[in-house]
């Protein structure tokens, strides 16, 4: 499940870059059995199988050093915190991340003595953490400097600057009577900055209002915002 999305698209860049370095462990190479079984039944019985203790902690004992020493290892589960792109920054400014991946009904609750923090994406089931884990090393990769083409891409991203982004629009002006908005196509930088500003708050409050509690806004913009109906805070 792994291979390909780090072979493709903006992973792979991070990959080939040498910013962001992947390293992959198969909890199976560190099984005793015949089996490589890396599961088991829960004591005291009930339905699914669980994530066994032994295998998950040698594999995150068979890191490097320096990746055992100082690293955060987030287990991805649906106990944890939710994630935001607060704490996506938050994780690449520590440096290493360890991904612990929690799959079956559960984990033997004694591998969370070696986890640091739990993350949700989401409160919904998947029958595994992989692709929680692909959306964190995705969010994480994008904000490694360098990494993107051009910065201000990810520092302004929706919720990089706590408010949504702006309508983006491309060739041709008008498609089936819908024209793309006058002000873009002036040239005027400053009018175009504040003409962007005020959709992306705009479509905020209508999306998102929640994000608006702690958003930076002029008064200006607060006043703006209450005439389309925004409460306050």
């Amino acid at each position: 499940m792994f291979e390909g999305p780090f072979l493709d698209g903006m992973l792979r860049v991070a990959r080939e870059s040498g910013r962001v370095e992947f390293r992959i462990v198969n909890l199976r190479d560190f099984t005793d059995d015949p089996h490589r079984s890396i599961d088991d039944y829960p004591y005291g019985g009930g339905p699914g199988m669980i994530l066994k203790v032994e295998p998950t902690v040698r594999g995150l004992e068979s890191l490097p050093p320096p990746l055992r020493e100082k690293r955060e290892v987030v287990l991805l589960t649906p106990q944890g915190e939710t994630l935001t792109q607060a704490r996506v920054r938050r994780l690449v400014e520590t440096g290493d991340v360890v991904l612990m991946l929690g799959r079956y009904k559960g984990i033997d609750e004694r591998v969370r003595s070696f986890v640091t923090r739990e993350i949700s994406i989401g409160d919904y089931i998947l029958s595994g953490a992989e692709p929680a884990a692909l959306v964190l090393a995705d969010a994480m990769a994008r904000l490694v400097p360098g990494v993107l083409g051009a910065q201000e891409s990810a520092e302004g991203d929706s919720f990089e600057r706590q408010i949504l982004d702006s309508s983006y629009y491309t060739r041709p002006e008008e498609f089936r009577g819908m024209r793309v908005p006058e002000v873009l196509l002036s040239g005027h930088h400053a009018k175009i900055a504040e003409a962007r500003r005020r959709d992306a708050l705009e479509r905020t409050l209508r999306r998102r209002p929640d994000l608006l509690e702690n958003a930076e806004l002029t008064k200006k913009e607060e006043t703006w915002l209450r005439s389309l109906g925004w409460s306050g805070r």
